[in-house]
């Protein structure tokens, strides 16, 4: 073995509870606390045996420090490099369009379903401008040209159908589940 080598494997017998520790200390995870520790034993390490290479007969700690400052030093450095990251992309990832979970198999035909049976709980009127409206896309003046209502009427049944929709199909904010719900108040005993 070269001398980084052994000296490597010295620092990590010797402290490497320490600066698990420190790591610890830093950002309050065990798991964490050891990746940083092993990924500044890395970068410091990989810099060691490049330098040995560069410059034949230096090492690089010859200069006066110890090599446990030098992964305490990279121990904070990751850190901070990390936190800045997540901070960063926590401030970006509302731009990202697509969705960070992945939906079951049986997520789409059990939305399908949900979906089929508040549409069921809707009067027929309000059903036909549901349909009419959002999935054929008609206007409101088309909608009740189809049907042979006024506008306004037209509106109001789509109010009424999208107040129940929204009480029977509500989203669960936590994992983005479709939770079926029963109607209250005066809708409920349509």
């Amino acid at each position: 073995m070269s001398r980084w080598e052994d000296e490597l494997a010295e620092l990590a017998r010797a402290r490497g509870r320490a600066l698990v520790g420190y790591a610890y200390v830093l950002c309050g995870d065990q798991r964490l606390a050891e990746d940083l520790v092993q990924d500044a034993l890395v970068k410091v390490f990989a810099r060691l045996r490049r330098g040995a290479a560069d410059r034949p007969g230096v090492h690089a700690l010859d200069e006066g420090r110890t090599s446990e400052a030098y992964v305490r030093r990279a121990i904070l450095t990751l850190f901070l490099d990390e936190h800045r990251r997540r901070k960063r992309w926590s401030s970006a990832r509302h731009l990202v369009a697509t969705d960070d979970r992945v939906r079951g198999a049986a997520s789409g035909a059990t939305a399908r379903a949900d979906v089929a049976a508040a549409l069921g709980r809707l009067t027929p009127r309000e059903r036909a401008c549901v349909v009419l409206r959002y999935l054929e896309d008609l206007t409101v003046p088309q909608v009740a040209e189809a049907l042979g209502l006024a506008q306004g009427t037209v509106k109001r049944y789509l109010s009424d159908a999208t107040a129940t929709l929204r009480d029977v199909l509500r989203v669960d904010a936590e994992d983005g589940a479709t939770v079926t719900g029963m109607t209250t108040g005066r809708r409920a005993g349509r």
